[in-house]
């Protein structure tokens, strides 16, 4: 069974910083890219952060010299390592595999509030 669980949300000022974790089932997490997506109200989910098997990263735009992604193969877990938090990065943020139309399941997410 799949599974995502994620965690580390919160509120925090602009400016500051979190540390968002995603423990996955090790049937998903293994065999592939693993990414944290977010969707902020009316908006729809994009892809944020990206990390290959083998370590190698992605950005958006929007979040690239602020977030890092990293995972721990050992613990099946993926981090997002966020710093100068901006209001826009208000969201729901999810980990799941990448691409994100191949997955199947979605956890509940972690919710992300920056105020100004």
């Amino acid at each position: 069974q799949v599974q995502l669980v994620e965690s580390g949300g919160g509120l925090v000022q602009a400016g500051g910083s979190l540390r968002l974790s995603c423990a996955a089932s090790g049937s998903i997490f293994s065999i592939n890219a693993m990414g944290w997506y977010r969707q902020a109200p009316g908006e729809q989910r994009e892809l944020v952060a990206t990390v290959t098997d083998g370590g190698s990263t992605n950005y958006a735009d929007s979040v690239k010299g602020r977030f890092t992604i990293s995972r721990d193969n050992a613990k099946n877990t993926v981090y997002l390592q966020m710093n100068s938090l901006k209001p826009e990065d208000t969201a729901v943020y999810y980990c799941n595999i990448v691409p994100g139309s191949s997955a199947g399941y979605w956890g509940q997410g972690t919710q992300v509030t920056v105020s100004s």
